[in-house]
């Protein structure tokens, strides 16, 4: 064994512990906001079903539905303003639905609006119709911002 020499010994290089515990630190901080905001947004996420929809899924399960936001067009000539409210009909794929909602509708409620009601399908008392309960209104208005019309009443600058 003479002349041989001793071969090098193998060296495994770990990281310090001190860098594992910041890589698993981070691992968990990345993980829990990756978490938080999945099941945040999903929970309060609430997407609108069309009227055709809403009608299909209502006569798929009659009296199993929650609250579901629906959007349509309103019918023209159908709005019929109420005490602390207003019916009107609202259309979309070749459905109609009645809607009865409680509250102010909104300065931009209108014939022929598009609308997205939010509430429940309720039973209607000729018992042949859908009818949709409302509390809520929103109404699409243009992408187009006009600032109103300023009256010429505004007192002029004095100079001093």
């Amino acid at each position: 064994m003479e002349g041989m020499e001793p071969s090098p010994a193998v060296v495994v290089s770990r990281p310090p512990r001190k860098r594992l515990r910041y890589i698993v630190a981070g691992g968990l901080c990345a993980a829990a906001v990756v978490f938080l905001l999945v099941g945040g947004l999903s929970r309060n996420i609430v997407y609108f079903r069309t009227v055709s929809e809403a009608v299909r899924e209502q006569r798929d399960s009659p009296g199993e539905g929650g609250r579901i936001r629906m959007a349509g067009n309103v019918v023209i000539g159908s709005v019929v303003q109420g005490n602390g409210g207003v019916s009107f009909k609202v259309t979309e794929g070749g459905e109609t639905v009645s809607v009865v909602h409680r509250g102010d509708p909104g300065d931009l409620f209108k014939d022929g609006a598009p609308v997205v009601c939010e509430g429940r399908f309720a039973k209607s008392s000729t018992g042949d119709n859908l009818m949709f309960e409302s509390d809520r209104l929103m109404i699409k208005h243009g992408a187009e911002y006009r600032p109103p019309a300023v009256e010429a009443d505004r007192e002029p600058n004095r100079e001093q």
